[in-house]
């Protein structure tokens, strides 16, 4: 269920063949509509959606998709399960101009689409059908670029941190207020730690080595991950990711691991998840998207909180995580008309609220939280909410609208390494986050220079 998490590298030499594909695209595919297409009734045009949403996300898609199929006669959308997002993007680059009409990809593959030439921007259709763009603002500024909306929001999340409240009355700690820096952070993690004899039956802290959470707590700090604003007043060229900011992170996570009072569980979040669930830690990060999964499963009562804030800069705050759908311009222009359509009713506050109240990724509409169905959610759950304060607390700058650079997947797993290594005691803080931004600077020159 959370294997579209967790990418796996894109070789260079694949970005080259999009590039091959893009340039050799014929007769309708590359052209942007400048003229609305209006569908008939009855008329059904088929949309193939490709989608990397597996387990019980798979079900609930494969139930939305059903429901529109229903709902009227114009479209008829097929969902297609590809695998993780990266097994997605891999299909379409084999796949050609038999590829999908729409395709859902995670946020972090939004520079490699961009640049692919295989896609119609969503601002060509938002400006010709005069949508009325309901899009929560820091959710729409992360697939921004350039003053377009190149992608629809769909599934969209933030990590936040999950607490044991009644670890924490235990522990003597007000369950109502959990700590915001990291200082103080460690030491309720010193107080949570609970030992019998040798061995300890309740770690206080473990936190994934996740190269997401590296980069979000990067952005709660008001830092870049990558120069030129994160890639956003112009390509990147260069990985800011040893920082001093970077090195404090890496410094606060190995000290917690160090004395005991935080465990480390390698780089799956699934196995953090279920060591929080089972009662032996206390707190942990992990995405939104997991949120109905750990209400269901802990026996315990569950506090949520932000992100620590460490900081007084005004430009920090979380970043987006999740995916988005793109429409390709492989199909002709009445098809891809008919994704527009499908991915409007996606964005629906109706739609949009009950994928909420499914999976806990939020709402990318505004006005889903006006409906009964998420104001109810929220008074019984107010879990559910604490993402949604979190992110609009957080300013929109180019720190939270993230970082773009077409080798993400790679500069993820170079981070986790650094993670490890730092961690496990292999090499110390400055060398491991130096070694690791030299790397990632490698891979975006050599990306750069296949873009040109």
């Amino acid at each position: 269920m959370k294997n579209h998490r967790r990418p796996v590298a894109l070789g260079l030499a694949a970005l080259t063949l999009v590039g091959a594909l893009a340039g050799c695209s014929t007769g309708s595919g590359g052209i942007e509509p400048a003229k609305k297409i209006e569908l008939k009734d009855g008329e059904k045009v088929k949309v193939t959606f490709w989608h990397a949403m597996g387990g019980n996300l798979g079900k609930a898609v494969d139930g939305l998709v059903a429901e529109y199929n229903q709902s009227q006669t114009k479209v008829e959308v097929e969902a297609v399960y590809q695998g993780t997002y990266d097994e997605a993007l891999q299909k379409l680059k084999a796949a050609g101009p038999t590829g999908p009409t729409m395709i859902q990809v995670y946020e972090i593959g939004s520079r490699f689409m961009i640049d692919s030439g295989l896609v119609t921007p969503m601002q060509a259709f938002i400006a010709a059908d005069k949508w009325e763009n309901n899009l929560e603002p820091n959710i729409a500024a992360y697939y921004t670029f350039d003053g377009k909306l190149n992608s629809l929001p769909f599934n969209t999340s933030t990590p936040i941190v999950y607490y044991n409240k009644d670890a924490f009355k235990k522990a003597g700690l007000d369950p109502a207020k959990f700590p915001s820096t990291y200082a103080d952070i460690h030491e309720a993690a010193k107080k949570l730690t609970v030992k019998n004899g040798a061995e300890t039956t309740q770690y206080g802290a473990s936190i994934a080595m996740y190269g997401w959470f590296f980069e979000q707590l990067l952005a709660t700090h008001g830092t870049y991950f990558v120069d030129n604003e994160n890639g956003r007043k112009a390509k990147a060229a260069n990985s800011l990711a040893d920082s001093k900011e970077g090195q404090d992170i890496l410094n606060w996570m190995n000290e917690m691991v160090k004395d005991g009072s935080a465990i480390n569980l390698g780089r799956k979040t699934a196995d953090t998840q279920a060591a929080f669930i089972a009662g032996k830690v206390a707190i942990t990060m992990d995405s939104t998207a997991a949120l109905a999964g750990i209400l269901a499963g802990a026996k315990f009562e569950v506090g949520t909180a932000f992100v620590p804030k460490d900081t007084k800069n005004d430009k920090a705050g979380v970043i987006i995580g999740g995916a988005s759908v793109w429409i390709t311009n492989l199909k002709s222009e009445k098809e891809q008309w008919a994704a527009w359509e499908f991915s409007k009713w996606l964005s629906s506050p109706e739609v949009q609220a009950k994928w909420h109240e499914q999976t806990g990724y939020f709402p990318t509409n505004t006005k889903a939280y006006d409906l009964p169905a998420v104001k109810d959610l929220h008074a019984k759950r107010p879990q559910f909410k604490t993402a949604i304060d979190q992110l609009r607390a957080s300013k929109v700058s180019p720190v939270t609208q993230g970082a773009v650079i077409g080798v993400f997947p790679q500069a993820r797993q170079i981070i986790e390494g650094a993670m490890e290594q730092v961690i496990t005691g292999a090499k110390g803080t400055p060398d491991a986050l130096k070694e690791a931004a030299g790397e990632i600077t490698k891979q975006i020159e050599s990306y750069n220079k296949t873009t040109k």
